[in-house]
């Protein structure tokens, strides 16, 4: 079986000399939910967009591989790149609805790869395509908003209609970029929530990028932690101490961590166990 991501030597450098990604490779399973753990400038959203293709990587021997299908290679590219797009879920931090059209609408945008152009361009769907995206909507828990405009909802219920997006999409994998970064804590929980149950009922494989170790803990039974680009631990969450985050961050460190007084919660059972994997020299 294909793993879900595969990426191989992957580096981004920009203009200014900045290393945004330094020789990043990873894979993740079918069916894994794996927290992409940094403080910021770490590299997580670069990363993410370009498993998604939005970016391209330096000219070298690298590759990204997204559901068994090239994304790119080589600093170039798959030309071909919408079509693989079409079975990844980007949950982007800013929600990206358009906030004067219904949640609905919205969430039926997701599928615009498989309608023809001239409803796509109409945002025409029929009936039946139109239960689906209630359905996905039901089952991110805000169906009852449907026929609002997205502009009315709060900003954790527009997070949970963008990933209802993802649901009528079909995405394989869903990569979450900072999903919880500008909402409150009960919004982050009910949205963490949602790509947990997602992932255990549907099997789809989650990406999620977070900077908070106490919800990475919560959620993901497999951390990927960059620092400058850079893959510094992949291996089981529960292994993250406090002593082990300091060695890795240093002062950094205190982005990460929760506040004093902040209480404790198990990890719940997750899909798969995690790969048995070392923490990086």
């Amino acid at each position: 079986m294909n793993d879900a991501i595969e990426v191989r030597g992957l580096s981004k450098s920009f203009r200014d000399g900045i290393k945004a990604l330094d020789n990043v490779s990873l894979t993740v399973a079918p069916g894994e939910m794996v927290a992409l753990l940094g403080a910021s400038g770490s590299g997580k959203s670069t990363l993410l967009r370009h498993l998604a293709g939005f970016v391209a990587a330096d000219r070298g021997d690298s590759s990204v591989m997204v559901n068994g299908r090239e994304v790119q290679r080589n600093g170039r590219i798959n030309a071909q790149v919408r079509s693989v797009r079409a079975g990844i879920g980007f949950v982007f931090q800013q929600f990206n609805l358009v906030g004067r059209l219904p949640v609905v609408t919205n969430v039926l945008t997701g599928m615009l790869p498989r309608v023809p152009l001239w409803r796509s361009l109409l945002r025409y769907f029929r009936q039946d395509e139109v239960q689906v995206g209630l359905d996905a909507l039901a089952q991110v828990g805000i169906d009852d908003y449907a026929f609002q405009r997205a502009s009315t909802l709060s900003g954790g219920q527009q997070q949970r209609a963008a990933i209802a997006r993802t649901l009528v999409q079909n995405a394989g994998v869903i990569l979450a970029d900072e999903p919880i970064a500008s909402l409150d804590p009960e919004s982050s929980r009910r949205v963490m929530d949602t790509l947990a149950q997602i992932n255990r009922s549907r099997k789809v494989t989650v990406l999620v990028s977070l900077h908070q170790v106490d919800v990475a803990l919560r959620y993901c039974a497999r951390v990927v932690a960059l620092r400058q680009g850079a893959v510094v631990y992949d291996g089981p969450s529960a292994a993250l101490t406090d002593g082990m985050l300091h060695k890795l961050y240093g002062a950094d460190v205190a982005e990460l961590l929760p506040q004093a007084g902040e209480p404790v919660v198990e990890l719940p059972p997750t899909l798969i166990e995690p790969r048995p994997l070392a923490a990086a020299a």
